[in-house]
């Protein structure tokens, strides 16, 4: 299976949210939407890049631009992550196997220190009103990245 790219619909696959509902790509139909998928919550990549896009959230709300943080954390894990950072950006959970982030190709192998384990590739999609994916950011760098994806949201007609 080829990994959807630029042009392609995001796959819409159902994410659990803290809540205890589920939410998918096409609840935000007729509307930007930012997925940003990170490796796992409190760690202190992912603390930085969630408290970056939680501070933009007003500037991507004034954009037209929903924004939607993605681990393959639990929902009670973003619950506890959310409030102890005081983060406004909605989180949703991957877990299931199958799930979107297998879909797009960013759940895979990694081998770090000698050590093969399956882990999240940080990766940032910018989805236009009519599904399609506009932009991907692939294996990002944390440092301006929000701001970086607000800009490219601003430019999205």
């Amino acid at each position: 299976m080829s990994r959807p790219g630029v042009g392609d619909m995001m796959p819409d696959i159902a994410l659990a949210a803290p809540d205890g509902g589920a939410v998918k790509p096409s609840d935000f139909a007729g509307r930007k939407l930012v997925l940003f998928f990170y490796p796992k919550d409190d760690t202190p990549g992912c603390t930085t890049e969630n408290i970056d896009f939680s501070a933009l959230l007003p500037a991507f709300a004034e954009a037209g631009t929903a924004v939607l943080g993605i681990s393959k954390d639990p929902p009670e894990k973003h619950r506890k992550f959310a409030a102890k950072h005081a983060l406004a950006a909605p989180l949703a959970s991957d877990a299931a196997e199958g799930g979107l982030s297998d879909a797009l190709g960013i759940w895979t192998e990694k081998v770090n220190y000698g050590r093969t384990y399956m882990g999240m590739v940080r990766t940032t999609y910018l989805v236009g009103p009519d599904g399609r994916i506009a932009r991907v950011w692939d294996k990002v760098k944390v440092r301006d990245h929000a701001a970086q994806v607000l800009e490219a949201a601003r430019e999205l007609a």
